[in-house]
């Protein structure tokens, strides 16, 4: 799990080829996990081949070589081994008797489940009530494998490289190809609205010369502005949420506000702004701006304005821009510059006839724009961006007549379109243009008016940084002619590095539209991600993405854009806007999922888990832990569904590298959930018929989760799963009044049971690590009197003095506290130990992954194998988290770190000779 959650966490980095890059979508659960996790779906654990592995060492040692399997498939870097994928076939070939289910994922958002069943070499089925996860979904598993291996039609490109074109090489060739074409046909169109800018030449010393020279323009930064409501003042002020421009070392640069009279404008007096570019005489204010959550105020007569005055000004459409500054580019340098009239001018276009219509959705808590009076999709950008995106859109029809010109030239024969089911010049050109259209949805989320400028790294900061559609007050509008990143060759680009990196596939996947709520699952073996309640609103965040896409496919999946806007009466979203209130918002979703978990349960094989990702609410974890009622809702819906849990496995993807997780203590905030249809004639029991199976059954799976390296902040979470294994598998557990035990009160027998199986075993424990154990939950890392600790150690047959030569406490003028683990000596030497508990064993190792980092802790590890039982060393780093988590995070993000960290410091101490070893072979002690 270390290592799945590690490589997890890891993908948000990579961005060149990453599949998430194809398009927008929100909430995608990482590659790495769910290609893991299907893996883990369908390949049989060795307990089920006793014949083959009539041990449990035996067992362990081949369910080890499959985590081996795992671990390399979850690594970016091996995303195109074949072997290794061709390895873990076999695999599934051989649990499955060669003949695997196919997999679906009915909530198949931005694809990555479906992807990764494909790549695993399975038949891979994706559908969504939106079409816009079925769009990408289509781009992802159906389009790649149709003209996998064909080499380009663009005149001339199929010659520019030797041998043949593997995978869908020659579809990303031509992607790039006629993405530029069109680049160049915008430029002779429009390119008159993007002037360069007249930037002044430096001599080697940085001052000016007195001379410009030309560069190219990045940005162009607006601020929004409204009428003072100051009878006295009129002016138009803007709105800046900062005056800051850039803040990068040597390239600092802010605006400041210059009023001028001005009979022409409102007030008699107009702001212009001047650029100034030290930071030591910015004014104090540069920060701050002119508006923030709490309301604005005018530069002209400093009078506040509250923020409902904004609004009314909004919906009477009455905001207004102006241009502040100016970004260029020249010698990979940023340069900022006051607007002069070419700029000015340039901007002053009128909005075009045939731009996408559409409202925007009303969700005020991430859809902030309509309140301000920008109701429409067009509303989002200036007349400049609305003119440049109709611009490429038409030129994507053209581009795709091309395209069929082309192919039928190269000897392609036309056949029938993609939507016919064609592998011709049509269905060809229909594809390229598919790719071609995710570019200009990419290209429109980063030229819209929600796009701002990132101060501290000089750059533009694209839309959508996270759910919403909020208000900006200053913007940047970028280039879209340009190679940066909000220009069209920049977003093709991005759209070839996914193409040249698609698996090589025998059978290509379908993606559809259909509700999962009344879709088929016959013979479909389900792998899903499902909605979590009101976490994202997909269907009415989409539709900024839908109306474009509409607007240049329609004839080419006329099926996925016959409506206006993107369905969303069936959505399955707690929508309080929507149906009625919150309450009524989740009674809909809660009927919604169990019906869908009922329709799967009716056609579900008992031969295949299936497994579904639950996504927590970091502000639920925060408030209810484990137990929430969100989360105890949602497994309750899957037990009435027919349904018994066997699994949950934490997944986090939140933590941008491994040594960050070593010391968070944090909850993961998914878990994956193993499900197993439950017998029709399930039995009932009683409460303490549940107690004594539970019990005994989190006893044996204890040894087996530890296996799986689970950081010990996860371990609750994932005892869940055997628990409600437990409960989910009885038809009805009654409590002693007769009535039914609800899900939460299992989820607190489960914690309550755990709590009881550490307790027994500290009994177990040497005599040293159970009076440290009483120590410290009686007094924590306190100093205390002799008298006790001599309490606490006499009964166990043990002196203070004996402990404290131990070297894990300390004893002096009457007083004693235990060492602290990052206290403890760093030089100590486990083989001249002639003490040795597992409490000093388990907090050296902790400290010297947390301090010195694996191959320390595991040549400590190597020096004491045979002298304490590792197995009981891990146990007891679980323990110390669960007993200082709340009283100590710090030293509990060591124990939390070392236990997840657990396989890899034990495989690492396996290949270290022991010191006595290494004395006879070299002649000296290592």
């Amino acid at each position: 799990m270390e290592d799945i959650n590690a490589e997890s966490a890891r993908e948000k980095s990579i961005r060149h080829g990453h599949p998430s890059t194809l398009h927008l979508w929100w909430a995608r659960r990482p590659l790495a996990a769910a290609r893991a996790v299907l893996f883990a779906q369908l390949v049989d654990d060795p307990s089920s081949h006793p014949e083959l592995f009539p041990t449990e060492e035996k067992q362990k040692a081949e369910r080890e070589r499959l985590h081996g399997i795992i671990r390399r498939l979850v690594v970016w870097e091996n995303i195109n081994d074949e072997g290794l994928y061709r390895e873990a076939r076999e695999e599934i070939l051989r649990s499955t008797g060669g003949n695997p289910p196919a997999i679906l994922d009915p909530f198949a958002g931005g694809g990555t489940i479906p992807l990764e069943a494909q790549r695993l070499g399975l038949e891979a089925h994706a559908s969504d009530l939106n079409p816009v996860p079925v769009l990408i979904n289509k781009a992802l598993i159906e389009i790649p494998p149709k003209f996998a291996g064909q080499p380009p039609v663009f005149p001339g490109a199929a010659e520019s490289r030797l041998g043949p074109w593997p995978r869908a090489t020659g579809l990303a060739e031509d992607v790039r190809r006629y993405g530029t074409w069109m680049r160049d046909c915008a430029q002779e169109r429009i390119g008159h609205l993007y002037p360069q800018a007249d930037v002044p030449v430096l001599d080697p010393s940085g001052k000016p010369t007195g001379r410009t020279t030309k560069a190219t323009v990045i940005a162009w930064i607006w601020a929004r502005t409204v009428t003072c409501p100051s009878p006295a003042c009129g002016i138009r002020m803007p709105l800046m949420g900062s005056w800051w421009l850039g803040k990068k070392k040597g390239m600092e640069a802010y605006a400041v506000p210059i009023l001028t009279d001005d009979a022409a404008s409102p007030g008699g007096r107009r702001v212009d702004f001047r650029i100034e570019h030290n930071p030591a005489t910015a004014p104090e204010n540069t920060d701050d701006g002119t508006v923030g959550r709490k309301g604005a105020h005018c530069v002209g007569c400093g009078n506040p304005v509250e923020l409902k005055y904004i609004r009314s000004e909004g919906r009477g459409k009455r905001i207004g821009q102006q241009l502040v500054a100016v970004v260029a580019e020249k010698n990979r340098r940023r340069i900022y510059i006051q607007p002069d009239s070419i700029h000015i001018d340039a901007t002053n276009v009128k909005r075009p006839e045939a731009i996408p219509s559409g409202e925007l959705g009303h969700y005020p808590r991430d859809i902030k724009a309509p309140i301000y009076g920008m109701k429409d999709f067009a509303d989002l950008f200036t007349n400049r961006q609305l003119v440049a995106l109709v611009t490429f859109s038409d030129l994507i029809r053209e581009a795709r007549e091309r395209i069929v010109a082309d192919s039928v030239a190269s000897g392609v024969s036309r056949g029938v379109s993609l939507n016919e089911g064609g592998t011709g010049a049509e269905a060809y050109a229909d594809a390229v243009a598919t790719y071609l259209t995710f570019a200009l949805s990419k290209l429109a989320a980063r030229n819209n008016t929600m796009c701002t400028w990132e101060a501290r790294m000089n750059r533009l900061r694209g839309s959508f940084q996270r759910q919403a559609i909020p208000m900006t007050w200053d913007f940047a509008e970028a280039s879209p002619l340009e190679e940066y990143g909000g220009g069209f060759t920049a977003v093709v680009a991005s759209e070839v590095e996914v193409l040249d990196s698609m698996p090589v596939v025998r059978v290509a996947g379908a993606a559809r539209q259909a509700d999962a709520a009344s879709r088929s699952y016959d013979n479909l073996l389900v792998s899903t991600d499902p909605p979590y309640y009101d976490n994202i609103g997909y269907s009415d965040l989409s539709d900024f993405f839908y109306v474009w896409l509409r607007r240049s496919l329609r004839n080419v999946h006329p099926n996925l854009f016959g409506t206006m806007l993107v369905p969303k009466v069936e959505e399955l979203v707690a929508n309080p806007y929507r149906h009625g209130g919150k309450g009524e918002a989740e009674a809909f979703f809660e009927k919604g999922f169990e019906r869908v978990f009922t329709l799967a349960r009716e056609s579900a094989s008992h031969e295949y888990p299936i497994s579904v990702f639950y996504a927590f609410k970091q502000a639920e974890l925060e408030k209810e832990g484990v137990a929430s009622t969100g989360w105890s809702t949602f497994l309750d819906g899957m037990i009435r569904a027919g349904w018994t849990i066997t699994a949950t496995w934490p997944v986090r993807s939140e933590l941008p590298n491994r040594m960050m997780s070593a010391g968070m203590n944090a909850l993961a905030s998914s878990i994956v959930l193993a499900l197993r249809p439950r017998e029709k004639e399930a039995p009932t029991t009683d409460r303490t018929g549940f107690l004594v199976a539970l019990h005994n059954e989190l006893e044996a799976a204890l040894p087996k989760i530890r296996e799986g390296a689970i950081a010990p902040a996860d371990l609750r979470q994932t005892i869940l799963g055997p628990g409600m294994g437990v409960f989910s598998r009885f038809s009805r557990v009654l409590e002693d009044d007769g009535s039914t035990m609800s899900v939460k009160t299992a989820l607190a027998l489960i914690n309550q049971t755990f709590d009881a199986l550490q307790n027994e075993h500290d009994a177990e424990l040497d005599a040293d690590t159970r009076f440290c154990l009483d120590w410290f939950r009686s007094y924590g890392w306190d100093t205390r009197l002799y008298g006790d600790a001599e309490s606490l150690a006499v009964p166990l047959g043990l002196s203070v003095d004996g402990i404290a030569r131990g070297g894990i406490l300390t004893s002096g003028g009457g007083k004693v506290a235990l060492i602290k683990p990052l206290a403890l000596d760093p030089r100590w030497d486990p083989g001249h130990d002639d003490r040795l508990s597992l409490w000093e064993v388990t907090c050296h190792l902790a400290r010297a992954y947390a301090t010195e980092g694996r191959e320390e802790a595991a040549r400590l590890m190597a020096g004491v194998k045979g002298k304490v039982d590792l197995d009981e060393v891990n146990r007891l780093a679980i323990r110390l988290y669960e007993l200082m988590e709340s009283q100590d995070a710090s030293t509990a993000g060591l124990f939390n770190g070392f236990g997840g960290a657990w396989a890899d410091v034990s495989a690492t101490s396996t290949t270290i000779r022991p010191a006595a070893v290494a004395e006879t072979l070299f002649g000296e002690e290592i």
